[in-house]
């Protein structure tokens, strides 16, 4: 029996599965719907400085579910890994391992409880002002905004609906009997994943692609930029800042000086990248919470 979580998963004619989740309630708003065009929004040093996941491992690890020494090889392993996934897009097969590793016996309500948690500690005074006023913009126009991550989809939606957006596609987990069984419905959303998955939701609620924008930091996030009307370059990666300067899109750098490279570190190209010592700290909380 599947867990309640609200969750649409799609599957398209060519196979592949994407997952979204909107927010529980819309924010109030006297603006008249547009109900054919959309925002698609990146989180990753996009609308967040650093990754939505290593600052959920962060509050975990001041909860004691891991050490900081693990905490230290996790942002390391995530940088090597964003380096290697941008030099060989595509092969994520490592990163798919890991994220099963991650959420395998977690309940969801947890997860999203101490998502919940972690965002007013760490996560809230690390959006970028800058990013979330373009959000708003799109809100002020009567359009709907999602946020597109490759965190799990109920990380995504706990931060929309603390950020008032319409909701998250994310990666989807599945769930039987309320708890993560570390297996994925589908793929991590990451590069090509991201642009079929906004093509899917767009066929579902009858949005207009043309009249879409999409932002993003990352060049792995190209297919998506490419999908949609109008696409922005935020706090831009080498690669994409290069592509944005070719296409003659919108540039958006929120950073400033050694700032902006300090900032970059702690990101990561695909959700569940917890290799290694983040999943054997989690395994070990569990382990010492059974024994107790």
């Amino acid at each position: 029996m599947a867990g309640s979580r609200k969750v649409t998963v799609s599957t398209d004619a060519h196979g592949h599965t994407a997952g979204w989740s909107e927010t529980p309630s819309a924010p109030a708003t006297t603006v008249t719907p547009d109900p054919t065009a959309a925002a698609f929004f990146d989180v990753d040093n996009t609308m967040m400085q650093g990754a939505s996941i290593y600052w959920f491992a962060r509050g975990l690890a001041a909860r004691k579910y891991f050490t900081t020494g693990d905490l230290a090889r996790f942002a390391w392993q995530q940088a090597r890994f964003r380096l290697l996934a941008t030099e060989h897009a595509g092969d994520m097969s490592q990163a798919k391992e890991a994220a099963l590793a991650f959420v395998q016996g977690w309940r969801v309500d947890d997860m999203e409880r101490l998502t919940d948690e972690i965002f007013d500690e760490l996560m809230a005074p690390r959006i970028w002002a800058g990013t979330r006023r373009l959000a708003q913009r799109h809100l002020d126009a009567g359009e709907r905004v999602w946020l597109v991550s490759a965190a799990p989809v109920e990380i995504g939606r706990v931060i929309a609906t603390r950020l008032g957006l319409t909701g998250a596609i994310g990666t989807v987990a599945e769930v039987v009997d309320g708890a993560y069984t570390g297996r994925l419905v589908g793929d991590l959303m990451h590069g090509p994943a991201k642009a079929e998955a906004v093509t899917q939701l767009a066929a579902v609620e009858g949005l207009d692609l043309a009249r879409c924008a999409a932002y993003s930091d990352s060049a792995n996030d190209l297919p998506m930029l490419r999908a949609v009307g109008r696409a922005v370059a935020v706090n831009p990666d080498p690669a994409l800042l290069r592509q944005a300067r070719e296409q003659g899109w919108d540039v958006r750098d929120f950073r400033t000086g050694r700032r902006a490279v300090r900032i970059a570190v702690p990101s990561t190209a695909a959700a569940g990248l917890l290799a290694g010592a983040v999943t054997a700290g989690l395994a070990l909380h569990r382990r010492r919470h059974r024994d107790a």
